[in-house]
């Protein structure tokens, strides 16, 4: 005879994550916990890395018999893990959408792409703006009713212009920032204040073709892949913790616009699954890496 496994309600799933030093008994201290507030678990992904001696872990459960999870009451338990072992512990519901702040310049692409899946519900996201330091994709936020913010920045302004997007993403209460191909870079000031909560789209698989026009340049060297990676945006240019990366093959045949269709590609994929993963709770910084439940 089967068992029967209990469906989960809607809106009553959350998401327990947890990180700390490596010891015994963090799973079974971890699902007992859940278990003692009534909670089913239906997911529970774990990792201890034995480079770092850190562990990982995200808990998926609902509330056994539909009630409403008591959140509150949970605290006290989240306070004992924490003072046992180390533990970074966050909870919240599944589903809830996430704040972001998309930031783009001229390409199209990415943000394309993201409000596409947004408008198929495919990324449990609430757009607070959209913001760019060019007018050319206000057209394209307007017709996916978002609301457009134009930040022009020179040389000469950067630091006035950042401060106003500080400010935006403090009244907003953006919880993510999107750099869908925003092309400036950021001062080692702004990138520290949104440590693992920026991600940024990078066009090459490796750092191999950096700057203006690298899809002419791997066209030039004669690659045979070419990629995309998504990465939390750090001081140091393009080399913060991967999320995801994406890759196409190339033919020798293959000419410049090819690469860069099939690079517009590669963004868009490792892009908005690297969001995703981030939205559902799934990456954890690993020192310069990461750990993704995926």
């Amino acid at each position: 005879m089967s068992a029967v496994v209990a469906e989960p309600v809607p809106g009553r799933a959350h998401v327990l994550t947890a990180q700390g030093p490596s010891a015994r008994g963090q799973v079974a201290a971890l699902s007992e916990a859940v278990d003692r507030h009534g909670g089913y678990i239906e997911e529970l992904d774990q990792y201890d890395d034995p480079d770092t001696q850190r562990f990982f872990a995200r808990l998926l459960f609902h509330v056994d018999g539909g009630g409403a999870f008591d959140a509150d009451g949970f605290a006290d338990e989240r306070e004992r893990l924490a003072e046992r072992f180390g533990f970074e512990l966050h909870l919240k519901p599944l589903g809830r959408p996430m704040r972001v702040l998309v930031m783009v310049s001229k390409l199209d692409h990415c943000l394309r792409d993201l409000l596409y899946r947004h408008a198929r519900g495919e990324l449990a996201m609430e757009i607070a703006a959209i913001v760019s330091n060019h007018r050319d994709l206000e057209p394209l936020a307007t017709q996916y009713g978002q609301r457009f913010i134009h930040l022009p920045v020179t040389k000469d302004t950067r630091g006035e212009q950042e401060a106003e997007l500080k400010r935006l993403i403090d009244d907003t209460g953006a919880e993510l920032v999107i750099l869908a191909r925003y092309m400036q870079i950021l001062s080692d000031d702004l990138a520290l204040s949104l440590a693992g909560r920026a991600i940024n789209i990078h066009h090459s698989f490796l750092p191999g073709f950096k700057g203006a026009k690298p899809y002419h340049r791997a066209h030039a060297r004669g690659v045979k892949q070419i990629g995309a990676t998504a990465h939390y945006v750090t001081p140091a240019l393009d080399e913060g913790p991967i999320i995801e990366q994406s890759v196409a093959r190339v033919r020798h045949a293959d000419r410049i616009p090819d690469l860069i269709a099939l690079g517009r590609d590669c963004e868009c994929r490792a892009l908005s699954r690297a969001v995703r993963l981030h939205i559902e709770s799934r990456v954890f910084i690993n020192g310069e890496r990461t750990v993704v439940f995926g």
